[in-house]
């Protein structure tokens, strides 16, 4: 019970449920599909039915031995014992499925959306309070940094709502399966995302009032009030206020109209940030967390 709390972990109990979920997810027989928490097996012992191979990470070594003695006969199954965040994502193409622990929500998500290679499709179970964070609008009145990212390359969306009776322990708060699904064709071509990322996060990081003098330094002010009126948002608007249409519109500009010695303004930003996130997450991931009681009410 004790390393359950640790591990935020909440337990689907009907496996019919997983079967109508999977049956209107986009996975099949060929696909490789990715579990993060396997727990009890629940979703292990489905998803090994549906796809062709399953690859199951579970942090606890007392799960970890229930689930290799369960399924010691499967040969389509691939389980592996650690932390999934301290695993190099695979080269090939895969999906995930996943009841994930909510402490570590958004690590996950950044971890798949930000790979090199991110999965072509994945189904995961979250807070719901969490999931408005990373989908922004139309779910929330605003966008998140990591909302704008995600987008440029990634359909995110709510799959399902679920009752909090479908889970054991009952959870303290709504939970939903996010859907996140890779685009065709991504909407920032591949040679530019990386000083997309730099973009936003420069832009999301200036203390400045509105995005007008929060852009003031990267592209001319005349421009961003004209861009304002052509494509209808207003120039006292946040950053996280825009929608994502009006970043791609902005992204353009900077792109088109700025100067190198403006581009390098905003070059690193993305990188300093992660280093940043990166530390604080060491930090909260080796602290022993002695308000272990309210990990089911935390906010990712």
């Amino acid at each position: 019970m004790r390393n359950r709390i640790k591990y935020s972990q909440n337990f689907l109990k009907d496996k019919r449920l997983i079967e109508s979920l999977l049956n209107k997810s986009s996975i099949k027989e060929t696909d490789i599909v990715y579990e993060i928490g396997a727990g009890q097996g629940i979703i292990t012992t489905e998803l090994i039915k549906r796809s062709g191979n399953v690859v199951a990470f579970e942090i606890d070594a007392n799960l970890f031995n229930k689930l290799s003695d369960r399924f010691k006969n499967k040969k389509l199954l691939e389980l592996r014992l650690g932390d999934f965040l301290d695993y190099t994502l695979p080269n090939q193409s895969y999906k995930v499925f996943s009841n994930i622990p909510f402490n570590i929500t958004s690590a996950i998500i950044k971890k798949l959306t930000q790979s090199p290679n991110p999965p072509e499709d994945a189904y995961l179970i979250v807070q719901q309070e969490a999931s408005s964070k990373f989908i922004g609008k139309p779910e929330e009145k605003v966008n998140s940094l990591l909302s704008i990212l995600i987008k440029s390359n990634f359909n995110i969306t709510i799959f399902h709502r679920f009752n909090r009776e479908d889970f054991f322990p009952k959870p303290n708060v709504d939970v939903v399966m996010l859907r996140i699904q890779k685009l065709d064709s991504p909407l920032i071509p591949i040679q530019y995302t990386h000083l997309f990322y730099d973009f936003v996060t420069y832009t999301f990081s200036q203390f400045k009032p509105n995005i007008l003098q929060g852009l003031s330094k990267v592209i001319d002010k005349n421009k961003v009030i004209e861009l304002a009126h052509k494509t209808h948002f207003l120039t006292t608007l946040k950053p996280s206020e825009l929608d994502f249409a009006h970043w791609l519109i902005l992204f353009d500009t900077f792109v088109k109209t700025s100067s190198i010695t403006q581009k390098r303004i905003v070059q690193g930003s993305f990188k300093r940030l992660q280093l940043q996130q990166t530390t604080l997450q060491k930090i909260n991931r080796t602290r022993n967390d002695r308000n272990w009681k309210n990990l089911g009410k935390q906010k990712n």
